[in-house]
């Protein structure tokens, strides 16, 4: 499915038989210009989208602040001049995504400057804890705050978790991974420092440490380290981090952060479209 039908099938959702308030009220040939500005401080994103909805219908569109940039309280990020019944067709679809996507933003470009402070070798990333159907836009938002998205779904990384390990042993699991595919990382779960040691000495180019604590992490660094395995593989941890307690991980000799809170507890920006006084169309 491309972008344009996901942003259409938002759409459908909010009026699947028109807008039968708008309709009747307004005349349909009437034009407006409008604005779509932010109430508070954010790292723009999801204005790419929007600006594509609104061309879609037959908008002229302005993108004043790009996403991936900062904006101040107040600013107009979007101007847009079309049918005033198109543009309150799309208003809630495009603030709602919008306000989503730059509240992902702005907490990870947060936590990223708080990881870069305490190590700057760090790297933060997403998990796949998304809402159903909006995993690319919250990937991407992950992104434009500077963070990785890590996998993007099922089909593009090995990653071996506790359920698996309960089936298969991890050697086993391991080789059997490695068989299947010569072209993906494969990640493999541990809870603790000896299940850390026994997934890189059967071979795991990256290690999830999950749900542990900042000693226990470092336990298992230590050990990887006494064994001559911590330079093969890559390390992350993950499990319940927050902006409170990733300065803590970030401190320690790891690769990367994942936080699921990034698009799993996400606070949206507070984005408003204002229609603006007189009617006269002004081309953008």
């Amino acid at each position: 499915m491309t972008t344009i039908d996901r942003l259409l099938s938002f759409i459908e959702e909010d009026a699947p038989f028109g807008d039968i308030t708008s309709e009747p009220l307004i005349p349909p040939e009437r034009e407006c210009n409008a604005r779509i500005l932010t109430r508070q401080p954010c790292t723009v994103a999801g204005g790419e989208e929007a600006s594509l909805l609104f061309t879609h219908f037959g908008c002229t569109v302005r993108q004043t602040v790009r996403d991936g940039e900062r904006a101040g309280a107040g600013a107009t990020i979007i101007e847009i001049a079309g049918k005033t019944t198109t543009i309150l067709l799309l208003e809630r679809t495009v603030l709602n995504l919008m306000g989503r996507m730059s509240g992902i933003a702005t907490a990870t470009v947060r936590a990223a400057k708080i990881a870069a402070l305490a190590n700057p070798r760090v790297r933060v990333a997403a998990t796949r804890k998304t809402a159903p159907g909006l995993r690319t836009f919250d990937k991407k938002a992950v992104q434009l705050g500077g963070g990785e998205p890590h996998r993007f779904c099922l089909s593009d990384q090995v990653l071996i978790k506790d359920n698996h390990l309960q089936i298969v042993p991890v050697e086993q699991a391991v080789a059997r991974a490695r068989a299947a595919t010569l072209y993906k990382k494969i990640e493999v779960e541990a809870e603790t420092p000896g299940d850390a040691l026994r997934a890189a000495k059967a071979g795991a180019d990256i290690i999830l440490l999950d749900n542990m604590k900042p000693i226990d992490v470092q336990k298992t660094l230590d050990l990887l380290e006494r064994e001559g395995m911590r330079k093969g593989v890559v390390i992350e941890v993950s499990g319940t981090i927050t902006e409170e307690t990733l300065e803590g991980y970030a401190v320690l000799d790891i690769d990367v952060i994942s936080m699921g809170s990034l698009t799993h507890t996400v606070t949206s920006t507070d984005i408003s479209l204002e229609i603006l006084p007189g009617m006269q169309t002004i081309r953008l």
